[in-house]
């Protein structure tokens, strides 16, 4: 049974580069960033191209915390101006995607008197800044309700805590649900498209881009008004198309996240240890039926689509949570190890720390007209949008329209969030059940230690673009940064399913299956062993 509003579609997409003559703005990079800049777009009633090269969110906005928050740590540094702006987006964000954005409560363990009087004063700070956007009420919590609340918590040497509010989503999925809005809005979204040259006008100002097709081996010149340089780590290699061997514009940090068995921290509250021994912040979230630890910050002078976790990171992870949590985690207990690079705007300041590099977002319009936005979060791609679109119509003299943006209802939207693993596709989650309806096989588990059915991965190829068993079990679903294992014992499954809806033969299976084992076991902190190769699994008929 297919959705008849099938209306993300990538053949229905490709065919409108065809039509289309002369775009309003084109924007090159598939993230958060790149898709909010897209949304916007459409929603003014511009005519969008938004062109990524891997899949949407493949880097940087699908490996965050998982966090919708204004950045307690912000406020420490004295950053007020982008806590206030992001606590409002925060907002925002749970109004317009309650399917996905949900409120998660924190608590700080406090193992001083001082501690607890500065986190609850900064705190209560926090929430008079979030105003009527506010999430909770910070309050003061004693030794046993923190034990109470956290049953994983170390409790020697405990004197209370601190319980605040922020937010929690999961970001690929925001994603494609911000791709799906956009088109309703009369975009058009490829993914594994190719942005390969900037063309230009004889004034030497920029009227498009040269896109090269990766899965159909196809070149296209596309004609814009104007484009947009939304590609995260990866503005550099835009900007020098742009002008060769110019100063770099990014500074890349590197943020490793390790995932955990849902025991190490049984409840639904979140742990935040404020101040690591080098000065960093560090949580424990429940999320997905599991617990995610993290992050890191290490200044990174190359970048890549497939990070990989450092050791030492690993170590500073673990090293960290086993002064909080008893039992402390090993190795042996990571599920997945993920790493994301954070396109951080680089300053004249040489210093290699991270924290001397601003979280804002900066927006660049070069003398050829290419407008580059960088930095920012996840938190506040909805401001960062905006400001993108309002600048670039000044840039390519389109007509003024007013953003819309601050009340739009994300794809999906429904204001019911429960425990149905299903709950976060929102209204579509009746279309997937639908499936199964029709076909009872797909409601069958893909996997007996996760909750995700068949149909969840044909719903995926029809109706969210996926293209390869990455694009499901990394972000359509999220098995390889939750139990890489499981996700690898999975894909002959998903390999069959998306074979079978694609039309695809055994050996493109077998292809997959392949690369996706040879990618999870970089989530993996021991190789991956199996009594017998996985090619021998059951091919779904």
């Amino acid at each position: 049974m297919k959705n008849k509003n099938n209306f993300f579609n990538r053949e229905q997409f490709l065919a409108k580069l065809a039509q289309e003559n002369i775009w309003d703005v084109i924007i090159i990079g598939g993230g958060a960033t790149g898709l909010g800049a897209a949304l916007d777009s459409a929603a003014r009633g511009f005519k969008t191209l938004l062109l990524e090269q891997s899949d949407f969110a493949k880097g940087t906005s699908s490996r965050s915390t998982k966090l919708v928050h204004g950045g307690v740590r912000y406020l420490a540094q004295g950053d007020i101006s982008l806590v206030y702006e992001a606590l409002k987006e925060r907002g925002r964000l749970l109004n317009n995607a309650p399917h996905i954005v949900k409120k998660q409560a924190f608590i700080i363990p406090c193992y001083d008197w001082f501690s607890e009087l500065k986190y609850l004063v900064g705190l209560k700070l926090y929430d008079w800044m979030a105003a009527r956007f506010r999430f909770g009420t910070s309050n003061y919590l004693g030794k046993e309700k923190v034990l109470q609340l956290l049953p994983g918590i170390n409790g020697k040497g405990l004197k209370g805590g601190i319980e605040y509010y922020d937010g929690q989503f999961d970001d690929a999925r925001l994603a494609v649900n911000l791709a799906q809005t956009c088109a309703e809005k009369g975009g058009v979204l490829l993914n594994y498209v190719q942005v390969k040259g900037l063309l230009k006008g004889p004034n030497g100002k920029i009227i498009g881009v040269t896109a090269y097709d990766l899965e159909n081996n196809r070149e296209y010149k596309l004609n814009s008004k104007s484009v947009i340089n939304a590609t995260g780590v990866f503005v550099d290699e835009i900007l020098d198309m742009d002008t060769p061997a110019r100063k770099p514009l990014v500074k890349p940090s590197q943020g490793v996240h390790l995932v955990l068995n849902k025991s190490f921290l049984n409840g639904q509250k979140a742990l935040m240890i404020p101040k690591t021994p080098d000065g960093r912040v560090l949580f424990a979230v429940p999320w997905h039926d599991h617990i995610l630890l993290g992050t890191t910050d290490t200044p990174l002078q190359n970048h890549s689509l497939e990070p990989v976790a450092l050791e030492e990171e690993i170590e500073f992870i673990l090293e960290t949570v086993s002064k909080y949590l008893v039992p402390a985690p090993s190795r042996k207990d990571v599920l997945s190890v993920f790493a994301g690079l954070r396109p951080l705007a680089a300053t004249d300041n040489d210093s290699d720390s991270t924290k001397e590099i601003s979280r804002s977002h900066k927006i660049i319009v070069s003398e050829s007209g290419l407008l580059t936005i960088t930095g920012g979060k996840w938190t506040t791609y909805r401001k960062m949008a905006e400001d993108t679109i309002d600048r670039i119509i000044k840039v390519a003299g389109l007509n003024p329209v007013d953003c819309n943006t601050s009340n739009l209802k994300i794809h999906g939207f429904l204001n019911q969030n429960d425990e149905n693993p299903l709950s976060i596709y929102g209204s579509d989650k009746i279309h997937i059940t639908a499936l199964v309806d029709v076909e009872p096989q797909l409601g069958d588990k893909l996997h007996e230690r996760m909750p995700y059915i068949q149909a969840e991965v044909i719903w995926a190829v029809r109706n969210e673009m996926a293209r390869n068993i990455e694009d499901v079990l990394a972000r359509r679903l999220r098995v390889l940064f939750l139990d890489a294992r499981a996700a690898i014992e999975m894909a002959p499954k998903v390999a069959a399913l998306m074979a079978k809806e694609l039309k695809l033969d055994l050996e493109w299976e077998k292809s997959q299956i392949s690369n996706f084992e040879t990618l999870a076991s970089q989530y993996l902190l021991e190789p991956y062993s199996a009594d017998k190769k996985i090619f021998d699994e059951p091919v779904i008929n």
